[in-house]
């Protein structure tokens, strides 16, 4: 009877994968996917812009702006991007408790929208502003969705594949930095007249979600343990998981609903001052910190001055910088096969690869092993911190202080975005050879913290991480936590 019913079960499974998968790719193409997408592409019209807002200047002035200046207004179009980021991690958890994660995903396009529109007119109306509140819109959009696509991913997958899935965000982030980098090549849209087009494309993928994401189911857990709502849940999870026997996955759902009621979702601040939930906090502080201070992502946002100084031919820096993109690509996409196999190891092994930066000599081999280790070190970082950081507060939080600890890594991550991205060239300018040093020690200090102090959470439900974490927290405690693990309110006040 098995053996007949086999074949009429495999392709029900094989529709429900398939479901999944497009929650996956809808999430992910108006999500973390603008983030890579917004950090590489403007990299491309950097020269464009400087002289488009020297022009504007001149024209309104008659008088041309000073090269430091020029420089300052570039510097503010960069730097606003982390700016708005920060703005977007902020409102993420408040949108995820109020609309929902699916309809937080759908509405943090409004941003997206404004700032196309703001790019595509901007060299027509003669304003170089336009182009900087573009930029803080598609940042405010990118802190939004790096925070609630996990979050929606990790709450939508079985726990099987939670890990895989929530990776995923890295891979769509190293998609949209490779797609940014060959959208902005001269013989496309990186050219002097195109510039404003390349900025605006970012309306595509926003559009392609607002098309998708509709059809499919939003989070299961949402839909019980915030929204109350049993029928919408069982129906969420029909879809994501089949007819199948949902009576485990469901029954683990309502025993996190019950040990919420009557309990009031943690503020933000609330988590440093909670003993039960210290050793998370740390770990969210210490390896969020670690992954942007690593200096990964600046080398995206000043890739052509770090090929520039290792004596990459002017001609081929654009060739070479999709190269970065493609490195973390490959490794974000290698990653997922493996996240399940300690990922804590995995991010602890990644961050000992910071790259050398060789002397410039005679020798013509030193200029390809100046580029294989830039190389080496971007593969390094998309094996691990790329994808492993981003799920912290999904895996380590209960679900009445996720959204707070979202808001708390997702702050954090693009302050350190915003000072390591200042503060970059001035350190490519001191250190020359040896800018890689001080990243080396963040590496090594985030790689001895993950291996030592950062619990495996391999096919693991929530509730069972929790009451993991409350041994670690309270170890002179024989009996089990006091307080029901896994409190299931995702929503947090400001």
């Amino acid at each position: 009877m098995e053996d007949e019913l086999e074949p009429s079960l495999r392709p029900r499974t094989q529709i429900q994968g398939r479901i999944l998968l497009l929650t996956i790719c809808a999430a992910g193409i108006g999500g973390t996917f603008q983030f890579g997408y917004n950090l590489s592409i403007i990299n491309a019209p950097t020269s464009h812009i400087q002289e488009f807002t020297n022009e504007t200047w001149q024209a309104r002035t008659g008088e041309p702006l000073p090269d430091h200046l020029v420089l300052l207004m570039w510097s503010l179009i960069v730097s606003l991007y982390p700016l708005g980021g920060l703005f977007g991690a902020l409102l993420a958890g408040p949108l995820a408790i109020t609309l929902g994660r699916k309809k937080s995903l759908l509405v943090n396009n409004i941003f997206v929208v404004s700032a196309a529109i703001l790019f595509g007119f901007s060299r027509k109306a003669g304003s170089f502003e336009m182009i900087m509140l573009g930029r803080l819109l598609v940042g405010v959009n990118a802190g939004v969705s790096m925070n609630i696509q996990p979050m929606y991913l990790g709450e939508s997958a079985p726990k099987e594949l939670r890990g895989a899935v929530a990776m995923s965000s890295a891979i769509f982030t190293a998609l949209g930095i490779v797609m940014g980098q060959v959208v902005g090549l001269r013989e496309l849209l990186g050219g002097p007249q195109a510039w404003p087009l390349l900025l605006a494309s970012c309306l595509v993928p926003g559009a392609l979600q607002l098309a998708s994401l509709p059809l499919l189911p939003e989070s299961p857990r949402y839909l019980l343990i915030d929204c109350g709502d049993t029928e919408a849940c069982l129906a969420a999870l029909r879809r994501l998981r089949g007819s199948g026997d949902l009576a485990g996955e469901l029954e683990e759902l309502e025993e996190e609903r019950a040990a919420c009621q009557g309990c009031r979702a943690r503020r933000p601040w609330e988590l440093f001052q909670h003993r039960a939930l210290r050793r998370q906090v740390t770990s969210l502080v210490v390896l969020g910190s670690a992954m942007e201070l690593c200096g990964n992502d600046s080398v995206y946002a000043y890739a052509s001055s770090v090929f520039r100084k290792a004596g990459v031919p002017e001609a081929k820096i654009q060739y070479a910088i999709i190269g970065t993109g493609s490195c973390e690509l490959l490794t974000a996409v290698v990653s997922v096969a493996g996240v399940d196999e300690g990922w804590g190891v995995q991010a602890g092994l990644t961050s000992t690869s910071p790259p050398p930066r060789p002397r410039q000599s005679s020798f013509p081999w030193t200029l390809y092993l100046a580029m294989a280790c830039i190389f080496a070190f971007i593969l390094s970082f998309g094996i691990g911190p790329a994808g492993v950081t981003g799920i912290l507060a999904t895996e380590l939080f209960d679900q009445m202080a996720r959204p707070a600890a979202c808001m708390v890594c997702g702050a954090l991550m693009w302050i350190m975005l915003f000072l390591v991205g200042l503060g970059f060239p001035f350190i490519m300018e001191a250190l020359s050879y040896f800018l890689y040093v001080p990243f080396l020690g963040v590496c090594v200090c985030g790689a001895i913290y993950t291996g030592l102090f950062l619990p495996e959470t391999k096919g693991k439900t929530f509730q069972e991480i929790s009451e993991e974490l409350h041994r670690l927290n309270f170890p002179r405690r024989a009996q089990g936590p006091t307080w029901r693990s896994l409190e299931v309110i995702q929503s947090t006040e400001l």
